[in-house]
């Protein structure tokens, strides 16, 4: 008999465990609590696979072998209680295609960072010749791609949530950017339990496999000495230090990975400011690491296009730079963004709090921000954090708004940044549309 499974959620993820799964011999259902959008009915209509929208039939979902979760739905929600009240395994997507591959997996993440790593890393292993696939956090669904392809290697950006559905799955190398407070709505406040969540990156790791951390976080250096992990281990800092394999010196770059040294002066690097010297060692090591030649790395770490929506140039207008870094989905992102401005600021900011602290951001609003521009539903906790510290802090409730009220506040030399800080969903479907509306705002002016 068929084993039973079922998918929770019809977005890239769910669309292609379900399609990986049928095509695996496995009896499948798609169930999700929303609609479900016409390209992935397409799909699943295509494969003869059922589902189901805008609810979840328990007596459907209830009795099956295995569940597959899409990272989107808290481990809160009655389905998800239910399943585990009856000892039903709920998985990740990650975890279920991690089973019908062979492929290397270099797998990346934390709180701010980790999509540039990712497509960096990536980006190098494709330009060196490697048969090579993209995915989780970011392109196209690793499941959908195992279903209809054989890839050697994959990069793969993973989340926290991604990350807490996946248990026998192993990373050949594990990078770990960073670890802030976010997304602490989804961990009961407990910075504790994200942390937990972020180091499963290491779990099943054994000493054949490497481990690659930012030395300058001290949660990430602080919670290595409590834990045992077996991998190879190797650090990236801002100072250099015997033991750091990637570091700055002396306004070079430097990844000092035997039997060679990669160096390079920070001006060469595509990527510039503070928080991207991190990304280009990160990805850096571990691609030197997998044996690509360091004129590879060097000519990938200068040619380099960023992501769309990260510190994103939209356009100059009467001597005014528009930023777009909608992709800022927490405060530590926004202090980056708001680190690497060189002009006075008139900061959009805004959109649903995840349990933010702003008192990070204190300090560089000072310095660097002559208004605020609030976008979002409730900009209450924004206009308390900042009252003393910027003169200006006005409401907005469309994107259009917003980039109007920034223009009219700001003059010839500033720069109108949008960095919101928080989640998009209270106005916007998500990150990308917020910021698509953004230029498109810009634009029109």
């Amino acid at each position: 008999m068929k084993p039973k499974i079922v998918v929770l959620g019809a977005g890239e993820s769910g669309a292609g465990a379900a399609i990986l799964a049928k095509k695996k011999g496995y009896k499948v259902f798609v169930s999700d609590k929303g609609k479900i959008s016409q390209k992935y009915k397409n799909v699943l209509s295509q494969f003869e696979i059922d589902y189901e929208e805008e609810k979840h039939t328990e007596s459907k979902i209830l009795n099956v072998d295995e569940v597959i979760k899409s990272p989107g739905i808290p481990d809160t929600v009655n389905i998800i209680k239910s399943l585990k009240e009856k000892n039903i395994p709920v998985i990740s997507e990650i975890e279920f295609a991690s089973r019908f591959t062979n492929a290397k997996m270099i797998c990346i993440s934390g709180s701010n960072g980790k999509t540039t790593t990712t497509l960096l890393t990536y980006h190098i292993l494709k330009s060196a010749g490697l048969n090579v696939g993209l995915a989780g956090n970011v392109g196209k669904s690793f499941a959908m791609q195992v279903a209809s392809k054989e890839f050697d290697f994959y990069v793969l950006e993973l989340s926290s949530f991604q990350l807490d559905g996946m248990f026998d799955f192993k990373a050949d190398i594990a990078i770990l950017m960073n670890i802030t407070p976010d997304h602490l709505d989804r961990y009961e406040n407990d910075f504790r339990k994200y942390i937990d969540s972020k180091f499963r990156i290491t779990q099943n790791q054994t000493k054949d496999d490497d481990f690659i951390y930012c030395a300058d976080d001290k949660t990430i250096v602080n919670e290595i000495k409590k834990r045992n992990i077996p991998a190879k281990k190797h650090s990236f800092s801002l100072i250099k230090k015997p033991d750091h394999e990637g570091y700055i010196s002396e306004n070079n770059l430097i990844i000092k990975i035997k039997p060679n040294i990669l160096k390079m002066t920070l001006e060469e690097l595509a990527l510039q400011g503070k928080h991207n010297l991190y990304n280009s060692m990160a990805a850096g090591i571990g691609s030197k690491l997998i044996g690509i030649r360091k004129d590879t790395i060097k000519k990938c770490l200068t040619d380099f296009q960023n992501v769309e929506h990260r510190l994103e140039h939209v356009a100059t207008i009467h001597g005014i730079e528009f930023i777009n870094d909608s992709k800022a989905t927490n405060v530590n992102s926004t202090w980056y963004a708001l680190e690497s401005m060189n002009n006075p600021v008139i900061w959009i900011a805004g959109g649903i709090d995840k349990g933010n602290d702003y008192s990070l951001l204190k300090n560089i609003v000072r310095q660097k921000v002559k208004a605020i521009v609030c976008l979002g539903v409730d900009n209450t906790k924004i206009h308390d954090f900042f009252a003393d510290d910027v003169e200006i802090i006005v409401d907005t409730g469309s994107a259009s708004e917003a980039v109007r009220t920034a223009f009219n506040l700001s003059e010839h030399g500033d720069s109108v940044l949008l960095s919101p800080s928080c989640a998009s969903f209270d106005l916007f479907n998500n990150y990308e549309d917020k910021g698509e509306k953004f230029k498109k705002a810009v634009n029109n002016l």
